[in-house]
């Protein structure tokens, strides 16, 4: 049942735990897990190097691996977390949306952005989110249940897989294909903080140098929240050096408890407060997330105000970017007018503040979170495994 108006759910539905995985364990998990199948520890690292570097699943390629245990290892550490139910391509091939199928039947969506050069995962935290914003198709359908920490790497896992599948093609018009995934952002399904535990163990497997784990640079990956304000603070003291974007939305509370319910706990003042703190203590600038919606949050005098809040907090410390909100079916949301959201971009940059409006992908194919999973709940229930049938080519490549 979709939650009443405003309400915030922050303890995830319990449901039947996904299976244990490779990206689940530290080092010294994984090496235990081998002990267990009575297997010497460094086959472990040798696991690891398949699946973080090499990025292979298939036991028939682990030829370094006793070929008698390939097919038992590899089931025991490397099951399969994501099952592909739908894939859709936009922009000539350089953005593509996929649709995951969990162990319990749970939905989740990713997409992979190709631009020269780099490639962007936007990857989802839990199934569903409990934040319940009115303008955001899954904020709207609920909180399912809390990813796992592998069930997260794997999205980024997959899309690396499937650009190293493409490598040998000469990409989307314009586009220089990268062979690896270099940037994640947490803004699809889900608010990562309030799955915090997995969500950071998820940054460190892909900050890890390989084999411990992917090898990213922490100044490549992006954590999107809404403003839990003690998440923020605890984020900050990680020690990991990436990117807090704060989902704002609006610069005053009257209108924030409105379209973003978290306000209700941690009003703007707070929640800026707290991205100020997260870039003392990190040295990495802050990004306001900003959806413009039609005659909502796009007045002149919103972006003076939001201009005066991140002002009073000092200068150089944080970056707008204005998003043209994507609507949904049947919503009374829509995007802004093209004038009043230059006026708007305007208006930031008049006080000083480094205003982007954010490049907008995928509208063709149900880009905003949630529309992939809400549209598929309208089809015939298959088995977890199962592709669902949606008019799309069985070739079409995952995100």
């Amino acid at each position: 049942m979709p939650p009443a108006p405003g309400q915030l759910t922050f303890t995830a539905p319990r449901r039947g735990k996904p299976p244990r995985h490779l990206a689940d364990l530290t080092g010294e998990e994984r090496a235990a897990a081998v002990a267990e199948l009575g297997l010497p520890a460094f086959r472990a690292k040798q696991l690891s190097t398949h699946y973080f570097e090499r990025l292979v699943t298939d036991p028939a390629l682990m030829t370094d691996l006793p070929k008698g245990r390939r097919e038992e290892l590899v089931a025991a550490l490397l099951p399969t977390l994501l099952h592909p139910v739908r894939e859709l391509e936009a922009d000539g091939g350089a953005t593509r949306k996929s649709l995951w199928r969990l162990h319990d039947g749970a939905l989740v969506e990713s997409v992979l952005m190709e631009y020269t050069g780099r490639t962007t995962l936007c990857l989802s935290s839990q199934a569903g989110c409990g934040m319940n914003c009115p303008f955001c198709a899954t904020g709207q359908a609920g909180l399912t249940r809390n990813l796992s920490t592998a069930e997260i790497v794997e999205q980024v896992a997959a899309a690396a897989r499937s650009l190293a599948a493409r490598a040998g093609d000469a990409g989307p018009e314009g586009v220089q294909r990268a062979l690896r995934v270099s940037n994640v952002v947490f803004m699809g399904m889900g608010e990562a903080l309030a799955n915090y535990k997995a969500a950071i163990a998820a940054v460190r497997r892909m900050v890890a140098p390989a084999p411990e784990g992917l090898g990213m640079s922490a100044r490549g990956i992006t954590m999107s929240t809404v403003g839990l304000v003690p998440a923020i603070d605890k984020l900050a003291g990680e020690g990991i050096p990436m990117t807090l974007a704060l989902s704002l939305h609006a610069p005053d509370d009257e209108l924030r408890d409105e379209l973003v319910p978290i306000n209700t706990r941690w009003k703007v003042g707070e929640a800026l407060d707290a991205a100020r703190r997260y870039f003392e203590a990190t040295g990495r600038r802050v990004s306001i997330e900003y959806a413009l919606i039609r005659d909502v949050n796009d007045q002149a005098w919103r972006a003076d105000l939001l201009g005066t809040e991140l002002n009073r907090r000092g200068r150089g410390w944080v970056h707008v970017n204005p998003i043209p909100l994507n609507p949904t079916p049947g919503s009374r949301w829509t995007a802004s007018d093209p004038r009043v959201e230059r006026t708007f971009v305007e208006r930031l940059r008049a006080h000083g503040v480094p205003t982007t409006v954010r490049d907008t992908r995928g509208r063709d194919i149900d880009g905003a979170c949630g529309q992939l999973a809400a549209a598929d709940l309208d089809q015939p229930r298959q088995g977890a495994g199962a592709p669902v049938e949606l008019g799309l080519p069985a070739t079409t490549p995952a995100g």
